[in-house]
């Protein structure tokens, strides 16, 4: 089944060249081989234009907060591409910057030859204008692909400010999207095999954009790049499959504690997912469909009524449902708010009224302790809950939900 045609967007008005060498998938938000609906969609014209698959994968030095942490768990899911790619007949293209910069014009030469280019469409962070300029630049199509949530990003039309809203709006029209899942494995249907044509013009561009070395996937060049090398690497590893076995692990063994323990910090009760699905090594779509199976649940399952309810709705166990409410509701309302207001939703502006009326109230309020940036970050204030969760977000990368919401409000 085609990808459907609500999950795509052409950024340019450049044409499909169908005499071109390959099909590009310039990989940047939906870094993994499963249950990705760009990745299949680049098969699909691959198959439709009889052209080999060319997939790019590339991380740049000069994002905000780039760090030894976030960059080696970026790269532990190259390694794992590499390794997985090499027994599919797509041609995989890992490349990493050494030099802030350097890796400018490597999707340009490679649109050169491409039948078309496409891509994540991610609503926030720096990817948005990176691909806008990529669009303006590329002389064929850049269509990208929305793999993000269970709810198309346009199957909304404004911002829903709570989560009661997008709850109802979600019980309206989700069921019409939960028949449409990408592919397990889309490369599984990659027919067409990288022919001379394809293999000299990846080379081309790979004699002035060398690709990533095994031992730059390994991490070992990690501390020769101009990244922040303060923030040190922990235990958790990166790649898809690191986060489809934790989400194995939880949907398998923790969500049994989920709705009456994840809350408390201690309890180590919450699916520990976030890290994966942010730097989207796991699908919100794989996962839904594992506990999908785990529950025996099927369409029949949902509720006909409307009520905008956390519980209920789905028809699974409760702590499932909650399970759920956090992963596809409040998760897609932060897309649904970056997708709907690109340019504000990061300002204080975009903030509710009452919240911005309540900070305003209590600026001037007599504070009886002052941190600076630095003691906050150490962890060194007054408060044994606050020092710990910092600590804990040091040493770990972790911030436990319900202590981050504690200190955002």
């Amino acid at each position: 089944m085609a990808v459907p045609s609500i999950r795509l967007r052409d950024l340019n008005v450049a044409p499909v060249r169908e005499d071109g060498a390959f099909v590009l998938y310039w990989m940047v938000a939906f870094r993994r081989p499963h249950w990705n609906f760009a990745l299949e969609h680049a098969v699909d014209e691959s198959t439709r234009l009889g052209v080999p698959l060319v997939i790019l994968e590339a991380l740049r030095l000069g994002y905000r907060w780039a760090s030894d942490r976030l960059h080696r768990f970026i790269i532990d899911g190259m390694q794992a591409h590499r390794q997985h790619f090499c027994d599919t007949k797509a041609i995989y293209y890992p490349y990493l910057e050494r030099d802030p910069g350097e890796g400018s014009g490597l999707l340009e030469a490679l649109g050169k030859n491409a039948c078309l280019v496409i891509s994540d469409e991610y609503p926030c962070f720096f990817i948005p204008k990176m691909q806008s300029v990529a669009a303006e630049r590329l002389s064929v199509c850049l269509r990208v692909v929305d793999s993000n949530g269970l709810l198309p990003l346009r199957a909304a039309d404004k911002v829903f400010t709570r989560a009661f809203s997008l709850r109802r709006h979600l019980q309206k029209v989700l069921p019409g999207h939960l028949t449409a899942l990408p592919s397990p494995a889309p490369l599984e249907a990659l027919s067409i095999v990288p022919d001379r044509n394809a293999e000299a013009a990846v080379r081309d561009s790979q004699r002035r954009w060398s690709p990533a070395s095994e031992t730059e996937l390994n991490g070992d060049t990690i501390s020769s790049l101009p990244i922040d090398h303060r923030v040190g690497l922990t235990e958790l590893r990166g790649g898809f499959r690191a986060g489809e076995a934790a989400a194995t692990r939880f949907l398998n063994h923790g969500i049994e504690r989920y709705a009456d323990e994840r809350n408390h910090p201690d309890a180590q009760a919450s699916s520990g997912l976030s890290p994966w699905l942010h730097f989207g090594h796991v699908s919100v779509h794989q996962v839904f469909h594992e506990l999908a199976q785990n529950e025996g649940w099927s369409l029949e399952n949902v509720s006909s009524k409307v009520s905008g309810s956390r519980e209920g709705w789905w028809g699974v166990g409760g702590n499932a449902e909650a399970f759920l409410d956090e992963l596809v509701t409040w998760r897609e309302l932060g897309f649904n708010m970056c997708a709907h207001d690109p340019v504000g939703y990061a300002r204080y502006e975009s903030l509710p009224g009452w919240a911005r009326e309540t900070l305003e109230e209590h600026a001037v309020d007599p504070r009886p302790h002052r941190y600076t940036l630095q003691q906050l970050e150490a962890g060194e204030t007054y408060d044994p809950i606050w020092n710990a969760a910092q600590a804990e977000l040091r040493e770990t990368g972790r911030l436990h939900n319900y202590l981050r919401m504690l200190w955002g409000k």
